[in-house]
């Protein structure tokens, strides 16, 4: 805008004074736009044609702002449960919401065990299934003890009662 305005002065000054005057105009008219480094404040830091530059990139980079959704927002609930069991085959799980312990030491079969870890997947399930299996066979094994005890107290016990 600044061209067209100087242009307009131009045709002017043609019209009404020989040319040399012309220039001698309007180049003062162009260095009182622009002012002195003395006159300019000294808080704003000089426009460089590269900093001019950036900032335009900056503004064409940045995307329009989008409309706001009317999407429902999923929010995630952060539950934690943890199964714990032992060699004897005695399981529990404890529960946490967030920070807050909802459930501790709940006593759960080895079967429910069994049929969740196998609705959760199969590599999971036969982690857990071998340790229920080393479990039933500890249990076997006392089993069997226990009953070749059992058979020799009543042994014991026929040969007092006759």
């Amino acid at each position: 805008m600044q061209a067209d305005t100087l242009v307009e002065q131009e045709e002017t000054v043609d019209a009404e004074a020989p040319a040399a005057p012309v220039q001698q105009e309007v180049a003062p008219v162009a260095q009182a736009e622009q002012p002195s480094k003395a006159e300019a404040k000294p808080t704003e830091p000089e426009a460089k044609p590269a900093d001019v530059e950036t900032r335009s990139a900056d503004a064409e980079a940045k995307p329009a702002k989008r409309p706001k959704s009317t999407a429902k927002k999923t929010r995630t609930v952060e539950l934690t449960l943890t199964v714990t069991g032992t060699a004897d085959g005695e399981w529990q799980a404890d529960l946490v919401h967030g920070t807050k312990r909802v459930v501790q030491g709940l006593p759960i079969s080895a079967a429910a065990v069994s049929r969740a870890a196998k609705e959760l997947h199969d590599d999971i399930a036969g982690g857990i299934d071998e340790v229920i299996e080393a479990a039933r066979a500890q249990h076997r094994t006392r089993m069997e003890e226990l009953e070749a005890e059992l058979a020799r107290v009543k042994a014991a016990l026929a040969e007092l009662s006759d």
